[in-house]
């Protein structure tokens, strides 16, 4: 039997990677749920913001301390890096994405979300040159056309706030499609889990930090709920589908772990019709399909896309 090599994938039990995988995609989309529940108690984004990154950061601080062990210090240009990519990779991804889900359902925000890719395949092409395939770009008219679908069913109901939600949204998108662009040296140097580790720490404190810089302390008095919802948000939402993403990427690859991604949507879906009572007709059915179905040929796309540890991330991001 041929010995694997540590940036190998482990095909050894496959099914645990696997598992891994749709755990944390799925992990990743319950996020949306929970804010929206959250807004039911009167809370506002940038109150859950931090709440979410006040119970996440002793866990990625722990993180980086572990990931760190026996290794050197992170250099001056390491922590700019770190700072810049936690900057677009989580704080404003993350505020972004609160604010939009805000004004649209949490089934659009994931068909927005699940774009990432897309977006990531437009800044390789236009900014740093790299060559695409025609097959591409009718995955991306796909993708796009199911999102179109779903949004211009949600504004016929919903009304103009429907525009602004997804707006911020895809603005949060784009904001992690431009994390991942840039993220190639930095795991080369770091590492994916190390690098986790202190982006997401820095993004943890620029996210309090923002509460604190516009909102009273008083406005830290919520509900009860509101504490038990940011606290899962924090830890089985944010912190853990990280970690679950990356072991699933060092067992069965990146390109498995980004197809395994596509449960997030599906979750996400299913939830907001049982638990928030979304509608779920014909039209968000076949924008679904359109758009995991776009993705999907994306993923097996032959035109490398994205580093082999943050292609995965891109399908199921936080």
């Amino acid at each position: 039997m041929s010995r694997q090599t540590p940036t190998s994938p482990n095909v050894d039990r496959p099914w645990i990677g696997i598992s891994l995988a749709i755990g944390g995609a799925v992990a990743f989309s319950v996020k949306s749920i929970v804010v929206k529940l959250a807004f039911g108690y009167g809370v506002d984004a940038i109150t859950m913001v931090a709440y979410r990154m006040i119970f996440a950061l002793p866990l990625f601080l722990l993180l980086a301390w572990w990931t760190s062990r026996g290794k050197p210090a992170l250099s001056l240009a390491d922590w700019l890096s770190v700072c810049v990519l936690g900057f677009f990779g989580s704080y404003l991804t993350c505020v972004f994405d609160f604010a939009g889900l805000q004004y649209v359902s949490a089934s659009l925000e994931r068909l927005i979300v699940y774009l990432t890719p897309t977006l990531v395949l437009m800044l390789n092409v236009v900014v740093l040159k790299r060559a695409f395939q025609w097959r591409q770009v009718g995955a991306l008219a796909l993708s796009y056309a199911g999102v179109l679908l779903v949004f211009g069913r949600e504004a016929s109901f919903a009304g103009e706030n429907v525009k602004l939600g997804a707006g911020l949204v895809f603005a949060s998108a784009a904001c992690y499609a431009i994390y991942l662009t840039h993220t190639g040296e930095v795991v080369r140097k770091l590492g994916a889990a190390r690098l986790a580790g202190f982006a997401s720490t820095v993004a943890s404190v620029f996210c309090i930090g923002h509460f604190l810089l516009i909102k009273p302390l008083t406005d830290l008095v919520v509900a009860p709920e509101v504490l038990w919802l940011s606290a899962i948000n924090g830890t089985v939402c944010t912190f853990f589908p990280v970690v679950m993403v990356m072991m699933a990427i060092g067992r069965i690859g990146a390109p498995m772990a980004a197809q395994c991604g596509m449960a997030g949507p599906i979750a996400t879906i299913a939830l907001g019709v049982w638990v928030l009572g979304e509608p779920f007709t014909v039209w968000e059915a076949a924008g679904s399909v359109a758009v995991m179905g776009g993705i999907w040929l994306l993923t097996r796309s032959p035109v490398k896309l994205l580093p082999d540890s943050a292609s995965a991330s891109a399908s199921a991001k936080a």
